[in-house]
């Protein structure tokens, strides 16, 4: 995965459940740290260390506004997300595909 994490970083990452609601509120736009614990049941620190974690594995990125930091999506790691999905799903098509074919071959 092209990101700055792992890729077990990155599924590591997603499998929080408070990770993936970020993923999510910052999936609609970006926002701040506040912003995201006014949506979330997780205080402000907590979801700086659950932004800390998604940062390492590539997922978001920051940039600083004044005294803030506005969080959003790394389109890279995502991008690299997809493709490791969108690969996954390819090996998945291709081995039904094996099978139903195999079976068709019996079958006559």
């Amino acid at each position: 995965m092209a990101t700055n994490g792992s890729e077990d970083e990155v599924w590591n990452a997603l499998g929080d459940p408070t990770r993936r609601a970020i993923v999510e509120c910052l999936a609609e736009r970006p926002r701040a740290v506040g912003e995201l614990a006014d949506e979330l049941p997780v205080s402000r620190p907590a979801v700086s260390q659950h932004l800390k974690v998604l940062k390492n594995a590539g997922l978001v990125s920051e940039r600083t506004a004044g005294t803030r930091r506005i969080y959003r999506l790394n389109p890279e790691g995502v991008a690299a997300l997809r493709d490791q999905l969108e690969t996954f799903w390819n090996r998945t098509l291709a081995g039904f595909q094996e099978i139903t074919e195999d079976r068709a071959q019996e079958e006559s």
